[in-house]
């Protein structure tokens, strides 16, 4: 898998979780998604993807989570 199909797969998971009002709830719930269903391959790509590419193609929520499960990891 790509890090552009991890990255449109991490913002559709951020879509489902953009109704929590509060964005820290929402990142969680992201970062919890992603730790309990993706094998550390996904994540190790995810994470290296946006380290080359700066993450300009996640939306914010989607941001905040890597942002997050950086510091998980």
């Amino acid at each position: 898998m790509d890090g552009a199909q991890l990255v449109r797969m991490i913002n559709d998971i951020s879509n489902f979780f953009s109704s929590e009002e509060d964005q820290e709830l929402a990142a969680a719930g992201v970062v919890g998604h992603i730790t309990k269903f993706w094998n550390p391959r996904m994540r190790k790509q995810l994470m290296e993807h946006v380290h080359k590419s700066g993450g300009g193609d996640l939306s914010d929520l989607g941001q905040l989570a890597v942002q997050k499960l950086g510091h998980t990891n």
